[in-house]
């Protein structure tokens, strides 16, 4: 058994957070020493280099002794759960009141002096987050945006430490180990089925998520969607939606075939201005308008913000159009919300069909909600990778389903069987890892597989 000194903080991971973590504590100047589940994990040595007195202890935490240490914070990547940390949770620190074992955002609440806006749900929240800080920055606010996108909320705390706004992407993981953010503006987008692996079921996923409610002084959630509303009573909450807005609601109006971005009776855009196309996009922007209008942001910067932003790679971005074909890349749809949202949000734009391409590893998720929004308006599903098996048997009933083994042959299907005025669909509802590194490995082979055909089929 390993004895963690006495005083001591113990860092669980050695990723992007854990050395941010690290880096963090070191300028407090509180001792601390590192562990890390894998025997070998990535960056150990170079670790070491930067950190010569820093003790680390690699292999299985149930090793460590940690009776004597002042706190132990993990990394979103640890599993609260695991060996060796049990009842850490339910142990406290008298020094802090909060639970012995807390996350890096723990640490960023007690450090940070400027209100923070935070956004969660199981999709859209890294395009709100950017849009949130595009529309901060038009309207001259110094704000710093990372967390579960970008950089770390610790770094961001050690590179702009006088921001006025911090605005953060929160994982469930990171939640899950937030004793209390005390947001200024809160929002929680959506919610289906991810990361059950973790969190148990569905519901363990949203109590995860709903703890961006603690101490928040406003909340901005999905109308169509009540798993998102907080469990307990807020003073000020608005809702966002993609029909027409009750009340002073956040809704879209249809007027003599145009959507107009509506705050109740209140028009704020028409549709037709904006880069990001789709009514999922749409739902993304009146989120975000949501949140900026309650932190005071300037209604003509956002919404020239909003109308000069043209979306995230590999987010439903449009590649190319290919003999009147539009390709889109939305990669980053590994679940079945994401590739739902995206679904509905282009298909009811199109003069044709969709044509989907879907597959990967599906992390146990039931695709049958896929079916009814493809039998609408899509031509066929071609459906590739490990879980391709469980795809076709859920939507075969619905729409013709192609199967085959990689993405690169299911592109190839998609361009011989698509029309003029069909769009090809890459959002999988699958994690990436059984054919790719990463979602954005596979977004780049589809992206370079459009603008290869591209090349072929110009003069």
């Amino acid at each position: 058994m390993v004895q963690v000194p006495n005083g001591f903080t113990v860092v669980v991971g050695l990723g992007l957070s854990g050395q941010a973590i690290c880096r963090h504590l070191t300028q407090l100047g509180r001792p601390f020493m590192v562990a890390d589940t894998r025997e070998a994990p990535p960056g150990v040595e170079a670790f070491r280099q930067t950190y010569p007195d820093v003790q680390v202890h690699c292999g299985s935490l149930a090793a460590l002794d940690f009776c004597q240490a002042y706190e132990v914070v993990i990394s979103p990547g640890v599993d609260p759960r695991t060996a060796g940390l049990e009842g850490l949770l339910e142990r406290h620190n008298p020094a802090t009141g909060e639970p012995m074992l807390v996350g890096e955002i723990a640490l960023f609440k007690r450090a940070v002096k400027a209100p923070i806006a935070a956004i969660t749900g199981s999709n859209a929240k890294s395009t709100v987050t950017t849009l949130l800080g595009e529309m901060a920055a038009a309207s001259g606010i110094n704000a710093a945006v990372g967390g579960n996108l970008g950089t770390p909320a610790l770094d961001l705390l050690a590179q702009q430490p006088d921001a006025d706004l911090y605005i953060l992407e929160l994982s469930s993981f990171q939640l899950e180990t937030t004793p209390s953010l005390g947001a200024a503006s809160a929002a929680f987008l959506n919610l289906c089925d991810d990361h059950l692996d973790r969190h148990g079921d569905l519901e363990g996923y949203r109590q995860a998520k709903q703890r961006i409610f603690i101490g928040a002084e406003h909340a901005v959630v999905n109308a169509d969607d009540p798993q998102t509303w907080p469990d307990q009573p807020l003073e000020h909450i608005e809702h966002f939606g993609v029909h027409t807005p009750r009340d002073a609601a956040w809704g879209l109006v249809e007027q003599q075939g145009h959507w107009w971005l509506m705050q109740g009776k209140t028009p704020w855009l028409l549709a037709d201005e904006l880069r990001i196309t789709g009514q999922h996009n749409y739902a993304n922007a009146l989120a975000a308008l949501a949140m900026g209008r309650a932190l005071g942001f300037d209604k003509a910067s956002m919404c020239g913000a909003l109308k000069a932003f043209v979306g995230l790679p590999h987010r439903s971005e449009t590649i190319a159009e290919l003999n009147g074909v539009r390709w889109v890349n939305d990669s980053k749809g590994t679940n079945v919300g994401a590739t739902l949202a995206a679904i509905n949000g282009i298909g009811t734009t199109l003069q044709g069909k969709l044509l989907l391409l879907a597959g990967g590893v599906g992390k146990g998720a039931d695709f049958s909600p896929l079916a009814a929004p493809l039998a609408n308006s899509a031509r066929t599903a071609i459906v590739f990778g490990a879980d391709a098996p469980r795809l076709a048997e859920a939507l075969n009933e619905a729409i013709p389903v192609e199967r085959v083994e990689h993405l690169t042959q299911a592109m190839e299907v998609a361009f011989a069987m698509a029309k003029p005025g069909d769009c090809v669909l890459l959002s999988p509802a699958c994690a990436s890892l059984d054919q790719f590194a990463n979602y954005q490995a596979r977004g780049d082979a589809f992206r370079h597989w459009v603008e290869h055909k591209r090349s072929e089929l110009t003069p």
